[in-house]
């Protein structure tokens, strides 16, 4: 069976209801593998045939935990994963593109294929209190990480990527 590996940062909650969302619809098709970032290494990259990252962007960036990961990560896994899919999920306050460009760039580095757009669903949090807030997901919003995790793990699992 394909395994589908999905590493997820997440402070406030919402990019973890993501990764959630497209784990629950992606194992009727390969096995998951649900990792927070600051679980998931080089080892989970290489045991794995594709992958989806799921971060909240923070101060126009990917988190600073998913960036870690990406760190520890990065040159152990290099030139080890090459070709294998991915997809990206991104929460954000009000844009989510630097992040979701970030993320882009490493999986690039990686020579990643890219198996979609990223996915950016905004939470409209503009203040202080709103963006420290608990963040709750609306389930039309989840069904679209849900396509993403279905997508990919039935595309893995048919060799189609």
């Amino acid at each position: 069976m394909a395994k589908l590996l999905i590493v997820y940062h997440s402070r406030t909650g919402g990019a973890r209801q993501m990764a959630e969302a497209a784990a629950e619809a992606g194992r009727e098709e390969a096995d998951i593998i649900l990792k927070s970032a600051d679980q998931a290494g080089p080892e989970d990259l290489l045991q794995a045939d594709g992958y989806i990252f799921c971060a909240p962007e923070n101060l126009a960036a990917i988190s600073g935990l998913m960036k870690e990961f990406f760190d520890r990560s990065y040159y152990p896994a290099l030139g080890r994963i090459e070709g294998r899919p991915y997809a990206q999920m991104i929460c954000a306050g009000s844009d989510g593109e630097n992040a979701a460009r970030q993320t882009a760039r490493i999986a690039t580095g990686w020579r990643l294929k890219e198996v979609q757009p990223p996915l950016i669903i905004c939470t409209h949090a503009q203040t202080p209190e709103a963006i420290l807030a608990e963040k709750t997901i609306p389930d039309k919003q989840l069904d679209k990480c849900r396509e993403i995790g279905l997508a990919m793990a039935a595309g893995l699992e048919m060799g189609l990527f």
